[in-house]
């Protein structure tokens, strides 16, 4: 089925602008099968700077107008968000690659729930600061006060799911946003600035404009922007952080990873197995949490082996729309050379044992969608830490099994990495695997699970995985700053230099 959809172009100041300035056009494609969607505006610099200024001229009613009638305008999205589910996620499957399993139940879902959290978290006192006495003749309160004009720059794994988890927060807290969608899944993001202006936000709260690297790198170093935030790979992050940084903005950045999975010597065969196959295949392995290095006690690594082949079969890849299909493609023709490349290295080069899968489409698909760009499931076993396919991030279905002699031993060669995202550990002495993972150099960790991310959990990279948190408390604080105000009561001791 051929999404047929009219241009995307830039959407500011409340409306879609079909006769802005357009500085090219780029083409978006079905991953299951090369086929084209839609053609998308590239937004010019002149067409940028009017949705910054869109956003600027909102901010200063939007910013006064009370949480609570902002959270109950946030609200009526989150109703035709869950309205509009799977129309949604069929967007989302055809721009993706992602199974309609996967995007009817997680992707528009969980991006409901943060922005119905962060409309109730501000409705219900979020956004408020704290006062004390600090003498008797004096007393000091704070607030929390919004930036102004913020910038989101979206991923393409999760593309309206991510759109929410910025947007959010950055509204709920009095803010606007100019929004930047990946340029390999910008459909989503018309079909959310829709729902936003149909929910009563106000022209120029939330606007959006397309392009690659060169829109995001204009946005970043706007001088009306006050803040940026970003979710993509680590080197285009560096450079995010670096230009917005030297400006002074506020940064929040979710970067890559190269997350450690250890699976405990008293775990559950068929757990383990589980929870490594949820951290390596969900998504086609286009998540940046996910657990690529499993580390296994040397003596089960044959039993985790045999077992893992034996379930490698409910992983399925088909038609996008079927039920039954659990596995996509990669997301874009040039992201597949890179994962096939990363492949044929660790067969031919690094010399891993392989498992199973390879650089070949899986056996299973139809002939209508082998021009798609599929790879299958891959398991590298009698991995070292040296190879470049255990060092390096894939970002996708490829998995590295490292045996280890101790925990001890685990921990230490899981923790050496520049990155930080996430890591898990999989055991049945709960006392053990959290003695373990508090030992993991990571800001997002799991015990006995993998993946999930709710709306109340703040979620953060250390290291060179990123700076600052979403979701949460802790996710609201990031779209406000701190203002403290001393208030003198008694106009007798206001001045040293009152007699004289």
């Amino acid at each position: 089925m051929l999404y047929q959809e009219a241009d995307r172009v830039a959407f500011y100041g409340g409306a879609s602008r079909r006769d802005s300035d357009v500085a090219g056009h780029f083409q978006s494609y079905n991953p299951s099968n090369d086929e084209p969607i839609c053609r998308i505006a590239i937004s010019s610099h002149r067409t940028i700077d009017h949705a910054v200024l869109a956003a600027q001229a909102a901010f200063p009613s939007w910013s006064a107008t009370p949480p609570v009638e902002r959270a109950r305008i946030l609200q009526r999205a989150v109703a035709l968000l869950r309205e509009r589910n799977d129309q949604l996620a069929r967007v989302e499957t055809l721009d993706t690659g992602k199974p309609f399993s996967e995007t009817s139940t997680v992707d528009i879902v969980t991006g409901a729930d943060v922005l119905e959290y962060f409309a109730n978290l501000v409705a219900s006192g979020g956004l408020n600061g704290e006062s004390f006495r600090l003498r008797p003749t004096a007393m000091v309160y704070t607030s929390k006060e919004p930036l102004g004009v913020c910038v989101g720059i979206g991923a393409w794994n999760y593309p309206i799911q991510i759109a929410l988890w910025k947007s959010a927060p950055c509204l709920a807290a009095g803010n606007c946003m100019v929004y930047k969608p990946s340029e390999f899944t910008p459909l989503h993001a018309e079909y959310l600035a829709n729902i936003y202006k149909e929910a009563g936000l106000p022209p120029g709260v939330f606007n959006v404009v397309y392009g690659a690297g060169d829109v995001g790198a204009y946005l970043t170093s706007h001088p009306l922007v006050a803040k940026v935030s970003f979710t993509g790979q680590v080197s285009t992050g560096k450079k995010v952080a670096g230009t917005a940084g030297g400006g002074m903005k506020y940064v929040t950045a979710e970067l890559g990873g190269k997350s450690p999975l250890i699976v405990m010597p008293d775990a559950d065969l068929e757990r383990a197995v589980d929870v490594a196959m949820m951290a390596n295949f969900f998504s086609t392995g286009q998540v940046c949490t996910n657990g690529t290095r499993v580390f296994v006690p040397r003596e089960m690594t044959e039993s985790f082996e045999r077992a893992l082949l034996e379930k490698m079969q409910y992983v399925r890849a088909g038609d996008l729309f079927d039920a039954a299909t659990n596995f996509g493609p990669l997301n874009s023709r040039e992201h597949w050379k890179k994962v096939t490349e990363y492949v044929r290295y660790g067969i031919e080069t690094d010399k891993a044992r392989l498992l199973c899968g390879g650089t070949d489409a899986p056996a299973e698909l139809p002939a209508e969608l082998r021009k798609g760009y599929w790879v299958r499931p891959t398991v590298f076993a009698d991995c070292t830490d040296d190879m470049r396919i255990v060092k390096e991030e894939i970002f996708g279905p490829v998995m590295s099994i490292l045996p280890y002699a101790g925990v001890d031993e685990a921990v230490t060669r899981a923790n050496t990495t520049h990155l930080g995202l996430a890591a898990g550990v999989v055991g049945r002495d709960v006392g053990q695997c959290h003695s373990t993972v508090s030992r993991l150099e990571a800001g997002i960790t799991w015990i006995n699970t993998w993946g999930e991310s709710p709306a109340e959990m703040a979620v953060g990279g250390w290291k060179q995985s990123g700076v600052g948190v979403e979701n949460g408390r802790r996710g609201l604080d990031a779209w406000v700053r701190n203002k403290s105000t001393l208030v003198e009561l008694e106009s007798s001791t206001a001045t040293v230099f009152s007699k004289l």
